[in-house]
């Protein structure tokens, strides 16, 4: 399966370097939908989650490597949930150039709405405009 996920640019970064994704603050759920082998597709609406300047652009790309969900500890108080992900070679992709072509936009006047869910499923014709679009590197996998 192909996946979106919404998270500012900054927190992208983060898992780029760590190898993993996180998604709905940190819980478990949207991450069970997820399958070893799926590919994601991170959007950054905005360059960081407090403050952040618009952005508006799909910033990285991966397939994940691991069968399920796992916890960690980043402070006492928060036990975010994780998937491991290859990341993938690209480069930040403007969407608004993409926006009339994606087909699980369906409503181009308010393309943003859809992006407020986080995580969600995408076609892989709509993965395949995307990935051409980061002149992603699928030949590695």
């Amino acid at each position: 399966m192909y996946w979106i996920n919404t998270i500012s640019y900054d927190h992208v970064l983060i898992g780029v370097q760590g190898g993993f994704t996180q998604a709905g603050h940190g819980k478990s759920s949207g991450l069970k939908k997820l399958a070893k082998g799926d590919f994601i597709v991170f959007y950054s609406p905005k360059t960081s989650l407090k403050d952040g300047k618009s952005l508006q652009k799909f910033t990285a790309i991966g397939q994940i490597t691991d069968a399920q969900p796992y916890q960690v500890e980043m402070n006492p108080s928060f036990h975010p949930w994780r998937r491991n992900v290859k990341f993938l070679s690209c480069e930040p992709a403007p969407i608004k150039p993409l926006i009339e072509k994606l087909d699980f936009i369906k409503d181009k006047q308010k393309w943003g709405y859809l992006f407020r869910f986080g995580l969600f499923s995408i076609e892989r014709s709509d993965f395949e405009l995307i990935a051409v679009s980061m002149k992603a590197e699928l030949k590695a996998i």
